[in-house]
């Protein structure tokens, strides 16, 4: 691969759910659109974390065990709060590497402290596939 490509051309819009709603709302919405997590936002649509379906199985679980109703949990209780993130020009490879090593399947795209993207490893794979051969 001999030039470079930014994510911007690559990433998505992000699904997000609020940070109020419970897991069991933010469930339904990581389901319902075959994902593997969604960004959190507030109620002024900024980032506040990221939530996976990881997360919401293990706080099901827990409360299930805990003899609590699962899925009432918040959002914000139970959701990764420090997130890495990218620039939407930020070159493929790096990314996809600093994703490898942190083990993430998603990163969310800040731009002028706005949430405007997403990109997944499904996205860099492509990515890298497009530009990288055959």
């Amino acid at each position: 691969m001999s030039k470079s490509i930014n994510i911007r051309e690559y990433m998505r819009k992000p699904v997000t759910v609020d940070q109020n709603v419970t897991v069991s709302k933010a469930a339904q919405v990581i389901l319902k659109n075959k994902l593997s997590g969604v960004a959190v936002v507030d109620n002024d649509e900024q980032l506040v974390g990221m939530l996976s379906e990881l997360d919401c199985l293990r706080a099901m679980v827990s409360a299930t065990y805990n003899g609590n109703i699962p899925g009432a949990e918040m959002v914000k209780d139970v959701m990764t709060k420090e997130v890495e993130t990218n620039h939407p020009d930020e070159d493929i490879i790096t990314v996809a590497a600093t994703m490898l090593d942190h083990k993430h399947r998603r990163r969310p795209v800040i731009e002028h402290g706005k949430l405007v993207g997403q990109i997944t490893c499904r996205q860099l794979l492509g990515a890298i596939k497009d530009f990288g051969g055959p």
